[in-house]
């Protein structure tokens, strides 16, 4: 039952993400937007971390829809790091997110591609794919959080 409720979650955020910066009224709209998904990819990347680190028992199944789930919200957050957004006093997003662009654009880009992989290899069942494909999302996970967020 929450497999499904975390999934209509993540199909009704997707079917809003292409004309999510439209939709912002405010900017702390945008901000509360790219933090939930942020957090909803989040808790089912620890999932899969869990699993990998042997602290929950493997199920190939649970591994293969968490990471499909982490695949999807991996390209949501970014539309709400719009104009304005920098000034939300919630935000833990560095300033270099708007000062540094380009290299904010790469780091994003390179963790929907490793969440791509990572959806990939969750799919085919096997521990050890799933093992290297995480330390990889993880990896860059964190060097976007070391460049670009606030403790």
């Amino acid at each position: 039952m929450k497999s499904f409720a975390c999934i209509a979650a993540a199909a009704t955020l997707f079917a809003l993400a292409a004309p999510a910066s439209a939709q912002f009224a405010k900017p702390e709209d945008a901000v509360k937007y790219r933090q939930s998904a942020l957090s909803v990819m989040g808790t089912h990347f620890g999932r899969l971390g869990a699993m990998a680190n042997g602290k929950v028992p493997f199920d190939a199944k649970m591994a293969a829809e968490n990471a499909d789930l982490v695949a999807t919200m991996a390209k949501l957050p970014w539309a709400g790091f719009g104009p304005g957004t920098d000034k939300d006093p919630r935000s833990k997003a560095m300033a270099e997110v708007w000062t540094e662009q380009t290299k904010f654009k790469a780091g994003s880009d390179k963790l929907i591609a490793e969440s791509a992989k990572l959806d990939a290899a969750a799919k085919t069942g096997n521990l050890d794919a799933i093992k290297v494909a995480f330390a990889a999302t993880a990896d860059t996970c964190k060097s976007c959080h070391d460049a670009f967020r606030n403790k």
